[in-house]
């Protein structure tokens, strides 16, 4: 552990998993999160903090991002990652049906 503007700050083994989509829906989150701050219509801190979640496996910035919105919402981003896995369970059931019409499998 070292110390960095007074707060402990532990260098854990990042884990990295690049992925081209994620990469590109992450970036245009984050494009529309800008664009909500300056627009009254949209609130861009909601596509903000969906951008940093869904770049967090890409880029070591926002896994630190992520961090210190898990210290400061613990419970909203653990319900995100809950989200995330019942939705890639859904997507998967449904692409596995889509195939089977298809006759692809």
């Amino acid at each position: 552990m070292s110390r960095g503007r007074g707060r402990a700050i532990c260098h854990a083994m990042l884990v990295y998993r690049p992925s081209w989509k994620r990469k590109l829906a992450g970036w245009l989150l984050l494009l529309l999160g800008v664009i909500g701050l300056i627009l009254p219509v949209m609130n861009g801190t909601v596509f903000l903090l969906l951008g940093i979640f869904v770049l967090r496996e890409q880029h070591a910035w926002s896994q630190r991002a992520l961090g210190w919105c898990q210290a400061r919402w613990p419970a909203q981003v653990n319900g995100l990652g809950s989200l995330e896995g019942r939705m890639l369970s859904r997507c998967g059931a449904w692409s596995d049906w889509m195939m089977r019409r298809l006759g692809r499998r």
